[in-house]
């Protein structure tokens, strides 16, 4: 399945079936005139809102009776960026995009789970996690597990904060979390509770990150990363970490969870021993993504502890970060109930797709803004600072620096091929030494505050 991909421009479709119903037409109606009579209905109500928002067209009635009304604004930019399911998918989605009193109720089925055999079963084709794979490369594939995340930590903190909590409905922005985590500044106007649930999500992130190395898909991980993301948010603190003991509804499904405890622990831990035994960390990031929402194993915060735990197989195996950026919360609504009320995974692995190349882009490009380790720098380390320590250490007048670099090449056994670099580069090191470098030579304050450096031209 190739990853989704911007339709044509759909808006302009919409917007000349408009003007062709001056007095109005219904959702249906408008649909069949614009062409795209078979786009799923929550994708073409996210293109209605979009156009509704610039606006660029006004609706009246409520939800059963509701028309809409073309509304012309001079040089309006309209939304295109439309995203695609696969056939698979848009079936998927067909299930529960209809009213509640037309779906049937239905509890947790426990063969869902029973029917997944690790590295033989596969949520994610061939094709799709080769794909995958080649999006989240890293420079940093042979290093210690979390190095690359490590390396993003400052924006990964705040995009996966911001959208993660987007998606329970946070009105934060992003600029919002941004001020928040550097400057401690509360916007105006916020519930407090959306403060604390950015705040618990850069704690649990960060929990990940500097625990990488160490962490496995264990109930105990799962549980911490529960418990501070649910930090404060629930009604009975009691909740925090520890596994449902009472019964819970989801909001606008006929899905029912598990209601007794000891199964919920007994699956809970088939679940994440499943989990462990999965080799790619795609798949695996995949499975949670699906059983912990689906399972509902604590009596709030499922899905936000699913994204978070998603993301430890990703960050282990040193691969970019998912931080769900631009995924519309609707599409990742629906494409979750699929899950609970039909059992159907294609709506959330096109959602999966999509949002993981998102995310790779970003990463990537925000690594490559950051530069890569200079490995002539690194090769020549200890004799760098040994020639700095010297030079500084003897007071060498400016002018005499260059040559007493080269008295240096010899003694610490530099290849001839790496004379002249070796010598520049030594040079840009003394021209570059401060209040903030000198110590890392080993030099005293006395010794670095009695040395001129050269003239930088």
């Amino acid at each position: 399945m190739a990853v989704p991909r911007p339709k044509g421009n759909i808006p302009e479709a919409i917007r000349a079936a408009l003007a062709d119903h001056p007095d109005g037409i219904d959702r249906t109606g408008l649909q069949q005139s614009a062409g795209v009579g078979g786009m799923p209905p929550f994708q073409f109500r996210r293109i209605l809102k979009l156009l509704k928002n610039k606006g660029l067209l006004r609706e009246e009635g409520n939800t059963r009776n509701r028309r809409y009304f073309p509304m012309e604004v001079a040089q309006s930019r309209v939304p295109t960026a439309v995203w695609d399911l696969s056939p698979a998918g848009a079936a998927a989605i067909a299930w529960v995009d209809r009213p509640l009193a037309q779906r049937m109720p239905c509890s947790y089925d426990r063969s869902f789970l029973d029917s997944y055999v690790p590295n033989r079963t596969f949520y994610l084709g061939l094709q799709e996690r080769e794909s995958l794979a080649a999006m989240g490369r890293t420079p940093d594939a042979a290093q210690a597990a979390g190095t690359h995340a490590r390396k993003i930590m400052e924006r990964l903190l705040i995009d996966l904060s911001w959208n993660s909590s987007r998606l329970e409905g946070n009105t934060y922005s992003l600029l919002d979390t941004e001020k928040l985590f550097k400057e401690g500044a509360r916007p105006g106007g916020k519930d407090i509770r959306e403060t604390q649930m950015i705040l618990n999500h850069k704690q649990a992130i960060e929990f990940l990150i500097e625990g990488a190395g160490e962490l496995t898909l264990s109930p105990r991980t799962v549980r911490s990363l529960h418990g501070m993301l649910a930090e404060n948010l629930l009604a009975n603190p009691s909740d925090e970490g520890s596994l449902r003991e009472s019964i819970v509804g989801i909001h606008e499904s006929t899905f029912i969870p598990l209601a007794v405890p000891a199964l919920i622990q007994e699956v809970f831990e088939q679940m994440l021993l499943t989990a462990q035994a999965i080799k790619d960390p795609f798949e695996q990031a995949f499975f949670l993504l699906v059983h912990i929402p689906y399972l509902q194993p604590f009596t709030d915060v499922n899905k936000r502890t699913s994204r978070l735990a998603a993301n430890l197989p990703l960050l282990q195996a040193n691969l970019q970060p998912l931080s769900f950026m631009d995924v519309a919360n609707e599409a990742y609504t629906l494409a979750t109930l699929a899950v609970y009320e039909v059992r159907k995974v294609e709506a959330l692995r096109d959602v999966f797709i999509w949002a993981y190349q998102r995310s790779a882009d970003r990463y990537r490009a925000i690594r490559q803004s950051l530069g890569e380790p200079d490995p002539f720098r690194l090769r020549h380390r200890d004799a760098l600072r040994a020639v700095v320590r010297g030079i500084v250490q003897a007071q060498v007048p400016p002018g005499d620096i260059p040559q007493r670099i080269a008295a240096f090449l010899d003694p610490l056994a530099i290849p001839p091929a790496d004379h002249a670099r070796f010598q520049a580069v030594a040079l840009q090191e003394l021209r570059n030494l401060n209040e903030g470098t000198f110590a890392r030579y080993g030099l005293k304050p006395s010794e670095f505050e009695g040395f001129t450096a050269p003239d930088p031209r």
